[in-house]
């Protein structure tokens, strides 16, 4: 019975302290959004999480530590949704490779609060190394998945079309989420479609 209900003890708290991090990270994530670095700090995501600043200091150690593992969440939802999208697409390679690419013109990832957070995030990675570190694995990630998803359709050269498109998605989500009334979610959906079109044998 003592070990049982040890296990069961040990399993809550793990929940509890994954739970723990998970809202400090949300926090972090919307203060970064709501009122970018210069307004983002201790005092801030232990308001915004409802903990003390002395809990946010024994999951991560400090902010610079819970910034990184908001980075990196981010990065890891983004590469999720990314990959549902792609999953939904079914089995033919030019809907996959269009889904993996045009997701970013869709909710969840057209979330204003999310710009405002991956502009700091990008803003991080330029005086952070590991900041940086998170940013380079993160797009080297993106990249190699597209170019997978290229090289199913029988692009040539892969890698480097995975580059350019990479860019092109990244300038028009940016557009987008700067400003919805710009030219629209569905416009940018058909410039990827003709760049697809005339990419692709």
């Amino acid at each position: 019975m003592y070990n049982k209900m040890t296990a069961v003890r040990q399993a809550f708290t793990r929940e509890s302290a994954d739970a723990r991090r998970a809202d400090l990270i949300e926090a972090t994530a919307a203060c970064l959004a709501g009122h970018g670095l210069a307004g983002t700090n201790v005092r801030a995501i232990c308001a915004k999480a409802g903990v003390s600043p002395g809990l946010l200091r024994h999951y991560f150690g400090g902010i610079d530590d819970l910034v990184a593992a908001t980075y990196q969440a981010t990065s890891d939802r983004m590469d999720a949704i990314f990959m549902a999208a792609v999953e939904e697409a079914g089995d033919d390679p030019r809907a996959r490779l269009s889904a993996y690419l045009t997701a970013s013109f869709r909710p969840p990832v057209t979330d204003p609060e999310l710009l405002g957070a991956w502009t700091a995030f990008w803003a991080l990675a330029r005086s952070d190394a590991r900041m940086a570190e998170i940013h380079a694995a993160s797009y080297a990630g993106y990249r190699a998945r597209l170019a997978e998803l290229l090289a199913a359709c029988d692009a040539a050269d892969a890698a480097r079309l995975a580059i350019m498109l990479t860019a092109m998605v990244d300038g028009l989500w940016l557009e987008l989420s700067l400003d919805v009334t710009s030219f629209g979610a569905d416009a940018a959906a058909q410039m990827v479609a003709r760049a697809l079109a005339a990419l692709l044998p």
